[in-house]
């Protein structure tokens, strides 16, 4: 990244450039021998069995079908410990909240947080409030920080996965992504979306059995599937080989996508993770989501391969190849 260049709105996207900011700006500063790779959580110290994450909500609009910014940001951040092998153990909750937001609907956010940390068994422990002049804000921004037990024994990488591993997508992707944008635009078009906030643990936690047969997980959230999948392979040996049929995708998330020219891989997801397992466990992995409600359309998409290194390679509906790389431009700004 040059050193003249402005942040810009697309650094927030999930995508290329998202990327480009944390890998050569953010997490070189801040890189310790406990935090050495980009992960969703990590130990507290070197050998622990904490780990902890941190996360800022600044999703427009607040409220939305299917869920609203306090669920969203006590959800999101217990799903990032839950994918990195941790069961949620409590989270604090910081609050900027613009003048002239409504108290009701301050209220209205804060009951449907502490609703969420009531599902995820984790306690809401500490936090912090701040008010902003009134056009300084966007509303109601919330930040999160959370810590979990790690139940998982083993270290969950990309750095683990191996040639033959098998791609799984834990669920229909594209709807909270979609059902932000037809809430803030007010799209006709979308009035059957809603978002697919869940709570990622219970589905996450049949997959431990798998030992180290389980190699890496992420939830996909900003920049979907598409981003997930390339952060996987990025300076890899190996390349990951796709099938666009593979992915579960519902009917009116498609419709919505194809109407406005959206490919569905690149849209956020807030109940979907994807996870690489040895090629042998797939069937395996397949039965113990498909088992869970969450995980009743888990699919494999692919595998990994030692064709393409470093690259993600898309085998169409029509038979043709071509390369998904992270998604580019504006994608759809405060959708998380």
């Amino acid at each position: 990244m040059s050193d003249n260049l402005r942040v810009r709105l697309e650094h927030g996207s999930g995508g290329a450039l998202s990327r480009d900011l944390v890998a050569t700006v953010i997490h070189p500063v801040l890189r310790t021998d406990a935090y050495p790779e980009l992960l969703d959580a990590s130990p507290i110290e070197i050998g622990s069995d904490f780990l902890m994450t941190t996360d800022g909500y600044v999703v427009d609009p607040p409220f939305f079908p299917g869920g609203d910014i306090g669920r969203l940001s006590v959800l999101g951040t217990c799903n990032d410990l839950a994918v990195s092998g941790a069961k949620p153990v409590c989270v604090s909750l910081a609050l900027v909240i613009e003048e002239g937001f409504l108290v009701d609907d301050l209220r209205r956010a804060l009951v449907s947080a502490a609703a969420a940390a009531h599902e995820a068994n984790a306690r809401i422990v500490t936090g912090d409030t701040k008010v902003v002049p009134r056009g300084k804000g966007g509303g109601l921004f919330v930040t999160t920080a959370g810590v979990g037990r790690r139940v998982f024994p083993h270290v969950l990488s990309p750095a683990r996965i191996r040639e033959t591993d098998s791609v799984i997508v834990s669920a229909p992707i594209g709807a909270h992504g979609l059902t932000i944008l037809a809430a803030r635009e007010k799209l006709p078009v979308g009035n059957t979306l809603r978002s697919d906030m869940a709570f990622l643990y219970p589905p996450v936690s049949r997959l431990f059995h798998l030992a180290e047969g389980l190699r890496f997980m992420r939830d996909a959230t900003r920049g979907g599937v598409a981003s997930v999948l390339n952060e996987a392979a990025a300076g890899a040996a190996w390349g990951i080989e796709v099938e666009d049929a593979a992915f579960p995708v519902a009917e009116d998330v498609r419709g919505v996508a194809d109407l406005l020219g959206l490919n569905p891989m690149e849209i956020a997801n807030e109940g979907v993770f994807v996870a690489f397992v040895d090629g042998r466990m797939e069937d395996e992995t397949l039965r113990a989501l498909h088992a869970h409600p969450l995980g009743k359309s888990a699919r494999c998409v692919g595998h990994v391969s030692s064709a393409y290194p470093g690259k993600v390679m898309l085998t169409t509906r029509v038979g043709g190849r071509r390369l998904v790389d992270f998604p580019r431009g504006l994608q759809l700004p405060r959708i998380c």
